[in-house]
């Protein structure tokens, strides 16, 4: 019996035969999660709207797999210049506004991004831990 699951989720499909996210057990992690407008299919130009967009889909994939942002024990960003981290953060103390129990997270820049995509995150989650 297959213990992983994977999950895909409407409008982020991928060209490659890569699931959005998956799960074993109560251990989720994503695949990488960036700032397509899931109505559209495209990703906008203005670095707020792709940093808005990509925490929407976090949390669209996550819900995939049975979790919240509550569950998330870490996220890597990866992002084209740095103004950038200043629209991640806004939207990730949004996502996750108690600064006491917030991820671990790195932001990294990377310069090798497909069109007009400038940012971009993958996390992990575990689902029901304990204090």
């Amino acid at each position: 019996m297959n213990k992983r699951k994977s999950f895909d989720i409407e409008g982020l499909g991928h060209a490659n035969p890569i699931p959005a996210v998956s799960r074993i057990g109560n251990i989720v992690a994503t695949g990488g999660v960036s700032g397509t407008d899931r109505s559209t299919g495209e990703i906008p130009e203005a670095v707020g709207a792709q940093c808005a967009h990509m925490f929407a889909n976090l949390r669209a994939i996550l819900a995939a797999a049975g979790a919240t942002p509550e569950d998330v024990i870490r996220v890597t960003v990866w992002i084209a210049r740095a103004e950038i981290r200043a629209e991640v953060n806004k939207e990730w103390v949004a996502m996750i506004p108690d600064p006491h129990s917030r991820p671990a997270r790195h932001t990294m820049f990377y310069d090798h991004f497909a069109g007009a995509m400038i940012v971009q995150c993958e996390a992990w989650a575990v689902i029901g831990g304990t204090d």
